[in-house]
């Protein structure tokens, strides 16, 4: 076994030492180490050895190949905890920025299309279900849990 091969064990279970220890889901480990591992391979070395300059410059890096918002995020979330917890130096993270995610609107139906949909079912429950949806505006849970008390006529 090489001395580099040793190291990165010895860096990984620190981290994942650190992370069982604040009971981190596997899932958001997993997405920790491979965050680490991928900038990790884009320096070419041992992140321990990193700047805070090489961090700018792997965002500029995921900017520039198309990453998306959400995933260099998610880079800089399992980042963060390498260098915060696991390494205790939290000045290197302070050149990297949050992206943020464009906000997407909901579908909006338009008034023909909800009088389609209402006429479109058979069953006067549903009609009066869907129309009591709509006219509220109620999520499907709330009409699910409507019961005939819940109706002031």
């Amino acid at each position: 076994m090489t001395q580099t091969t040793q190291a990165i064990s010895e860096l990984r279970q620190r981290m994942l030492d650190d992370m069982q220890m604040r009971k981190l889901s596997p899932k958001t480990q997993s997405g920790y180490i491979r965050a680490v591992k991928q900038f990790s391979g884009f320096l070419g070395r041992l992140p321990d050895k990193a700047t805070d300059e090489d961090l700018r410059l792997y965002q500029l890096f995921m900017v520039d190949c198309g990453t998306s918002a959400a995933s260099i995020n998610a880079a800089i979330v399992g980042l963060k905890f390498f260098f915060e917890v696991t390494l205790n130096r939290p000045e290197l993270m302070d050149k990297m920025q949050y992206v943020p995610e464009p906000q997407r609107l909901p579908v909006v139906l338009s008034c023909e299309e909800v009088a389609r949909l209402i006429a479109a079912t058979e069953s006067p429950k549903y009609k009066a279900a869907l129309s009591l949806a709509y006219g509220a505006g109620l999520r499907i849970s709330d009409v699910t849990g409507l019961k005939v008390g819940d109706i002031d006529s």
